[in-house]
């Protein structure tokens, strides 16, 4: 695998500018949603129950709402500005549900840079038909320190029964 793809690299404040953009690509798969309830505890039917679901607007099983806008937050902490950011506002709109096997784009744009390392971001989230899913705006910290580090390895989870 290449070092790039093992890597993080942080864009720190100085170097981020008004209209720079970054995407970050994601595919909601089952055990990502049913491991998403079980951490946030969201076991809302219509996200878990097919038939319950097939009763409902959606008419199939869909995403809890934070699972794209938790897209937002790895977007803004390993892509732009990456390491070291603090996230400290976000607003949020859904625009349409998010089904299983989709897969979501999150565009990040600077609108502006603030005092004190401040930066806000336009979010915009698309599905593979290119539909809008959420949109929103984001205001972080941004790094000031330059961090480039290897990604963790994380744990293979097993979802049982």
């Amino acid at each position: 695998m290449s070092d790039i793809l093992d890597t993080l690299e942080n864009i720190t404040y100085n170097e981020l500018n008004e209209g720079d953009s970054a995407t970050y690509v994601k595919t909601l798969s089952e055990d990502e949603l049913v491991l998403f309830a079980a951490v946030t505890g969201d076991l809302n039917p219509v996200h878990l129950d097919s038939e319950y679901a097939a009763e409902s607007m959606f008419k199939e099983r869909v995403a809890h709402g934070m699972w794209s806008g938790s897209l937002i937050s790895a977007a803004l902490a390993t892509v732009m500005p990456g390491p070291g950011t603090v996230y400290l506002e976000q607003s949020l709109s859904f625009k349409r549900p998010v089904k299983l096997d989709d897969t979501l784009t999150v565009t990040l744009n600077v609108l502006r840079k603030e005092a004190q390392n401040r930066v806000v971001f336009k979010c915009d989230v698309r599905n593979q038909n290119n539909q809008r899913v959420v949109t929103g705006e984001a205001r972080v910290i941004a790094p000031t320190e330059k961090v480039s580090l290897n990604k963790p390895r994380l744990p293979k989870i097993t979802i049982e029964g």
